[in-house]
């Protein structure tokens, strides 16, 4: 039953719970992925996050199948028996002879099974081509033949149409894999992939249309006060900062209450991640804030695993020094604290003259002397095995980004994941990225974009790109990215020197704004979260259960979804209030230290008037028109009844218009026709 365009379901929070209207009691639900239980890449959240909402749908019918390995046993599974004697057969059955469907059930059940990427999509083409009774899905999640196409430096979406994809695939070793991967899309009932960017790509690399696109959710975890999210933002800013102190140690001559950490994370392929355009965007802006005579320094940090020996000695140095410091200062506070003490018991004033003695200076002199260094801080943590090679610090050697002291923006390159058992960096990642200030991913090819995701629901404002899923399905939803901290970087129609240019214009201009402006934006972006729950988008896998069940079992189940009207569709408006530019929001009061924290409701502004994120929380939501419900689409189950599902099936169309975005915007990033 083949569709003629791909099903958006764009109206998020217009759309209807869903009821139990489907019987899944003879129903069983089989997710296949090589990353079940099995940490390569972005699928494996996909499926740890999406767990919660499938097993409350399905119950025990879900099953997730995925290889077998120790560490994946011993860390995420809790070994259990199988629940139904049916399962336990077929179990026996794989142990022993080797892996054969699940065919042992008196009672044939209809079975859905869904495959991720072309690994798992083998089995898809296997239950095909032996006609077994299953209705099949296949997820794409980033098409084999794009990622090696655009790392070899391809104008990918310019040439979509005329690529030869048989040989482009032969050229590059891979022809076996691609046609596992075109074939299991073609023999699926269902073929969907995670975003409208991708469904283009998978047109004319794998010659299917989509029939719905799934985006991908998290789990979000929503806070009683919106002051709870701002303290964890500064626990982890405070770990980051003690780092920084030892990395820096001997050239700390910059205010860190006055630093700003961005990031940039995930897997290392430096051109398609915007790794390249990154670096050179912060050689741009450090001779901006240099030129400008700006105070404010940036500490970038590159979060990408990378073939390396072993930690720097350098680096872990400067931990050494920084723990010696502080032991150091503890132990003259101890000594100061125990004479002021005792002057204070016998009634009497200390005598600042004797409170440290020479010893204590001796101690601190040596303390001082031990934080000399000639060298500059180290840009890699870690001893690379390919350091003349590496590209992030080919690049860096090219544009001089040294961590020296002239510059305002320092680098400093991780090529590891983050863990909380570092000794270097003890923070694990969600920790990592909340005590950041901003997130940066200027990616060329990227289907999804986890990374930017998960700074939303973090509260952390991002930069993505509209060549990324996550980029284009928030521009799709919210009149004003910007505004609510979601910059969404043009690399489809500027050149790449252009698109470097208004990167600078979004990292200047996020230097440019006050610490009660990144506060007010903080909030914004994490109020955002809600459209990336998985208890709205799991409804994108729901349709594409249901459809595949009506396309496998036409005689139980029917699925007849209706063109949508121009009314569908939902957009967050502009906020109701913005902050002011940063020339209007100093302090009213002279008496307040610029170094101090914002109260969690911000300062007073100009008029006397105090910011209150509730209050504009509610004329937002006010300034929102509900969208009109979405037409449904029927379904019949074989028990009996009319069933239906809600399903939107047209992407939205803008209930409100885009208006200028928060940030004043630099010359570097001026429109060009």
């Amino acid at each position: 039953m083949p569709l003629s365009r791909t099903l958006s379901m764009s109206s998020l929070p217009g759309l209807e719970d869903w009821e139990d209207e489907f019987d899944l009691e003879n129903t069983v639900l089989f997710e296949v992925a090589w990353e079940v239980a099995n940490k390569v890449g972005g699928i494996y959240t996909v499926l740890q996050t999406k767990a919660k909402v499938t097993g409350d749908e399905w119950g025990d019918n879900y099953y997730l199948v995925g290889p077998y390995t120790e560490q994946g046993v011993r860390t995420q599974v809790e070994l259990l028996e199988p629940p139904t004697p049916a399962l336990k057969r077929t179990l026996d059955s794989m142990n022993s002879k080797g892996c054969k469907f699940l065919a042992q059930n008196e009672e044939k059940p209809h079975v859905v099974a869904h495959f991720h990427e072309w690994l798992a999509g083998i089995g898809l083409c296997l239950c095909r081509a032996r006609r077994l009774p299953v209705a099949t899905i296949f997820t794409t999640h980033a098409t084999l033949l794009g990622r090696y196409l655009c790392a070899g430096a391809v104008d990918f979406y310019n040439n979509l149409e005329n690529f030869n994809v048989d040989k482009e695939a032969g050229e590059r070793q891979i022809y076996h894999r691609y046609c596992m991967e075109r074939a299991a899309a073609h023999c699926a009932h269902v073929f969907t992939t995670v975003s409208q960017i991708t469904a283009i790509e998978a047109q004319h690399l794998l010659k299917r249309k989509p029939d719905i696109v799934t985006p991908n959710g998290l789990n979000v975890k929503k806070f009683s006060a919106m002051h709870e999210f701002q303290n964890l933002h500064a626990q982890s800013k405070a770990r980051i900062q003690e780092f920084v102190r030892g990395h820096f140690y001997g050239h700390l001559d910059f205010n860190l209450d006055k630093t700003l950490y961005f990031f940039i994370a995930g897997r290392y392929e430096f051109s398609n991640k915007g790794a390249d355009v990154f670096l050179e965007a912060l050689a741009r802006l450090n001779y901006l804030l240099r030129v400008n005579g700006s105070e404010q320094t940036v500490v970038a940090f590159f979060i990408m695993p990378a073939r390396t020996n072993n930690f720097n000695v350098e680096t872990l140095k400067g931990q050494a020094v920084r723990k010696q410091l502080w032991d150091t200062a503890n132990t003259v506070k101890e000594k100061f604290g125990r004479k002021l003490y005792e002057s204070l018991l016998v009634g009497s004033l200390p005598d600042m003259n004797k409170m440290l003695d020479k010893e204590d200076f001796t101690m601190m002199k040596r303390a001082i002397f031990a934080t000399q260094r000639q060298s500059f801080p180290p840009v890699c943590t870690h001893n690379m095995l390919d350091d003349s090679s590496d590209p992030i610090l080919t690049t860096i050697r090219r544009i001089g980004l040294f961590n020296s002291s002239a510059d305002r923006v320092k680098v400093i390159f991780h090529p590891e994941f983050l863990s909380s058992t570092s000794p270097l960096l003890p923070v694990d990642y969600e920790e990592f990225v909340r005590g950041c200030h901003l997130g940066v991913f200027p990616s060329y090819y990227e289907p999804w974009g986890y990374t930017p995701a998960e700074c939303t629901v973090m509260g952390i404002p991002s930069i993505s790109t509209n060549l990324s899923g996550f980029g284009c399905f928030m521009e799709e939803h919210i009149a004003d990215p910007s505004a609510y901290g979601i910059y969404i970087l043009d690399r489809r129609f500027r050149s790449l020197d252009d698109s470097c240019s208004q990167l600078t214009s979004f990292l200047y201009s996020f230097c440019q704004q006050s610490r009660r402006q990144r506060i007010i934006q903080r909030n914004r972006t994490e109020r955002l979260s809600d459209l990336l729950d998985w208890k709205y988008l799991g409804r994108y896998y729901m349709s594409a259960r249901h459809m595949a069940l009506a396309k496998a079992f036409p005689e139980h189940f029917t699925y007849e979804p209706h063109e949508a009207d121009a009314t569908q569709g939902y957009r967050y408006p502009r906020p109701a209030s913005v902050p002011p530019s940063p020339s209007l929001s100093r302090h009213s009061s002279p008496h307040q230290s610029e170094d101090e924290e914002e109260p969690r409701d911000g300062p007073p502004d100009v008029d006397g008037e105090r910011y209150d994120e509730d209050e504009e929380a509610a004329k937002d939501r006010r300034n929102i028109r509900a969208p009109e419900w979405p037409r449904r689409a029927s379904c019949t189950s074989s028990t009996g009844g009319s069933k239906r599902s809600s399903v939107d099936t047209a992407p939205s169309s803008s209930l409100s218009t885009p208006s200028e975005p928060l940030s004043p915007a630099s010359s570097l990033g001026e429109e060009r026709n």
